[in-house]
């Protein structure tokens, strides 16, 4: 069994990386000039280096570009509680593709072939952008060093704010909140069978579109109570249920406290982009399930299976005929 919940964890996490990537094709839109944001800290080469990789992911040239630099840290990663200073540096870089229609979809760019972003992942980053209240647009990040991927994702908000679309500040402050919580909870279960952090974004972005089903666009505050209850259905409907300790599900409850008290909800933004991302994930749950039913009924697992019963049989009839041997 140990083999079948790794499988289905690693399952799912290929289905969302191929949606992520196929996603990426909506229509940009015509109003929004596509924006790098790039790291002050780079060198000239890396800079190069840098809006070469992303301009070659997103299959464009000649984005507007904006430097980011230890005073955007500040303006808004700081009043989540993050320490940056005016002379922070900044390395990871993004790219932001304003589209139409979509929803939110992030692609994670390796530079020179290695993945540099070592904290924040895709579904990570897609969750914090539906938070903050990004609407419709594809992100590429990478980074020319190893770095968590802060830079990048203050790099989307000042984006959006260079459009004229500056996003609330409150919403920004949940959605580093969510940023940190989903990464703490996904490095302590790491190394458990059957969890993925994928599986984890998938469930709290179900949880976010339930409330915003069930507040009524924000008409109604949802009490702790109920908050509890959507996150429990939410994990079990993900498999969680068993993996996510009690310390950790009382996480998840206050962040979404403090995504309702942000105003999120009261969004009509958040409310099309939260069942954007539900949608995706029951897209991919049909595929995650079908396909392990066919691992169920693979010859490996028939013959794994077959192992057990075998195993069974020979206990068994082994009791028994020492239960018969004792009246012989």
């Amino acid at each position: 069994m140990k083999k079948l919940f790794c499988f289905a964890g690693a399952l799912a996490l290929a289905v969302g990386v191929f949606a992520g990537r196929t996603a990426t094709v909506k229509a940009a839109d015509t109003t929004w000039q596509p924006v790098a944001t790039l790291g002050v800290s780079l060198t000239d080469a890396q800079r190069s280096g840098t809006l070469s990789t992303l301009e070659k992911a997103a299959g464009l040239s000649s984005p507007t570009t904006l430097t980011v630099n230890g005073s955007t840290l500040v303006k808004y990663l700081n009043p989540s509680g993050s320490t940056f200073t005016a002379n922070s540096g900044v390395w990871s870089s993004a790219l932001v593709q304003k589209t139409s229609t979509g929803g939110i979809n992030v692609t994670i760019v390796p530079y020179d072939g290695k993945n540099n972003i070592t904290t924040i992942t895709e579904d990570q980053y897609r969750n914090a952008a539906v938070t903050a209240g990004v609407t419709n647009a594809n992100l590429f990040i990478t980074s020319a060093t190893p770095i968590d991927g802060s830079g990048a994702l203050a790099g989307v908000y000042a984006a959006f704010a260079e459009n004229g679309e500056t996003l609330d500040a409150s919403q920004i402050i949940a959605a580093q909140d969510e940023v940190d919580t989903l990464s703490k909870i996904t490095d302590a279960n790491k190394d458990k069978d059957g969890y993925s952090d994928k599986l984890l974004n998938n469930a709290v972005a179900g949880m976010k579109s339930d409330m915003a089903s069930q507040s009524n666009s924000g008409s109604q505050t949802l009490s702790q109570n109920q908050i509890g209850n959507i996150v429990d259905s939410q994990l079990e409907k993900n498999n969680l249920g068993t993996i996510i300790n009690n310390n950790q599900r009382t996480q998840i409850i206050n962040l979404l406290v403090t995504i309702q008290k942000s105003g999120a909800l009261q969004s009509s933004g958040f409310k099309q982009q939260a069942e954007k991302l539900a949608d995706s994930i029951q897209d991919s749950a049909k595929s995650l399930f079908s396909d392990l039913k066919t691992k169920l009924n693979s010859e490996d697992t028939r013959n794994f299976l077959q192992k057990i019963w075998d195993a069974i049989v020979d206990f068994f009839t082994s009791l028994w005929n020492w239960v018969v041997a004792q009246f012989n």
